[in-house]
């Protein structure tokens, strides 16, 4: 079966923040593909629409059945029902995690560049924010363990790590995720690992994803492992997503502090992501494909027309982490904005100025005439 990523969907008009936020403007920004989802997950909407009730909604047994089977299958996880917490959003899943494991005046940490909400839900728990900055090895960026070690405090309660990274492509190893989770021991801290992306990687027998939820049973007292269909199959604004957690005690403590304040999981949200995981695989595929073709035609049209601009080596998502500074513009978000036409996420909001962050999940002449606009504006400055 041969699935469409070439053709240009509109979607002006059609409610979506990417295009209709700033409909001036041509939208390289928010992580949202402009593919249609895949068929098996429209047909299982349409068959959901056509019972006609929408009422309040519950994880149905084929829900978590598929769930538990993704888990076993993808990932070499068994987990068992009772430690999947359903969820109506990974950012949601983030604030909660704060709430959970931070008290006011306490801490938690990250690595930065990073995706902004990492930035802000401290606020949420009115706890502390630690930042330390990734590290580039010349091949690929990591964590910088010594600054880790100096910045942590006896006040931090939480990591949170974003793997694959956003926004700099990174499929962290096994060696490199057990260390952190070393590292959170050593300090008493809960481990959050947002995997929402782990489903893109784009070369998997020489970059595999490695699940949190794979790190051996002493760890998993302290570990949070989220994961979501959302990004991968382009069902975001259905709001769904769950946490793995095989520890009782730090499952009890994350569920209590929902409250009353995490909205209903829709009807339609459940029905769209087990049928991405019963019959999604054929499409996710080919998305990968394009994906990896668009990452190439990226690549290479930086590499002759914009000169100066660089990106580390993507291996997971959609979205490019470029390198502005030797452009020695004071914001490149805004110079592509008011001399190109372009909505791209600016580097400062990721604590990473001097950066853009381009979404190549579009078909490949879209990329192509992006990174055009680009150049042109570069050359006529």
């Amino acid at each position: 079966m041969s699935f469409d990523f070439e053709s240009v969907i509109p979607r002006r008009g059609s409610g979506c923040i990417k295009f209709d936020r700033r409909p001036d403007l041509d939208p390289f920004w928010v992580a949202d593909m402009d593919f249609t989802s895949a068929p098996a997950i429209i047909e299982a909407l349409h068959a959901r629409v056509d019972h006609g009730v929408f009422g309040y909604a519950h994880p149905h047994p084929g829900l978590i059945e598929a769930v538990l089977e993704y888990l076993l299958r993808t990932h070499g996880v068994a987990a068992q029902e009772e430690h999947i917490v359903h969820l109506g959003g990974l950012v949601p899943a983030l604030s909660l995690a704060a709430r959970a494991f931070c008290q006011p005046g306490e801490a938690l940490m990250t690595t930065v560049p990073i995706y902004p909400p990492f930035l802000s839900v401290h606020r949420d728990a009115r706890a502390e924010l630690i930042t330390v900055d990734h590290a580039f090895t010349g091949v690929h960026w990591t964590f910088d363990w010594e600054k880790l070690d100096s910045a942590v405090t006896p006040q931090t309660r939480l990591f949170i790590l974003s793997n694959p990274q956003n926004p700099l492509g990174r499929a962290f190893s096994a060696a490199e995720i057990t260390q952190l989770a070393e590292f959170c021991e050593r300090h008493d801290l809960i481990l959050i690992s947002d995997e929402i992306h782990c489903d893109l990687i784009l070369n998997p027998a020489s970059t595999p994803h490695f699940s949190a939820a794979r790190l051996p049973a002493t760890l998993q007292k302290r570990i949070i492992t989220l994961l979501s269909p959302s990004k991968t199959y382009n069902i975001a604004g259905l709001g769904y997503a769950y946490a793995v957690i095989s520890d009782d005690s730090l499952r009890r403590r994350f569920s209590a502090a929902r409250g009353h304040t995490l909205p209903e999981i829709n009807a339609l949200a459940y029905f769209a992501a087990e049928a991405a995981y019963r019959h999604g695989e054929p499409w996710r595929q080919e998305l990968l494909a394009c994906l990896r073709s668009n990452r190439h035609t990226l690549a290479s049209a930086l590499a002759t027309q914009l000169p100066g601009v660089t990106l580390p080596n993507i291996e997971a998502t959609y979205l490019a982490w470029l390198d502005c500074r030797a452009l020695e513009l004071p914001n490149p978000a805004d110079f592509f904005e008011k001399n190109a036409g372009l909505f791209l996420s600016d580097g400062a909001q990721f604590n990473g100025p001097g950066h853009v962050r381009f979404n190549f999940g579009c078909p490949n002449r879209r990329v192509i005439e992006g990174i055009a606009k680009m150049a042109a504006a570069l050359q006529s400055r």
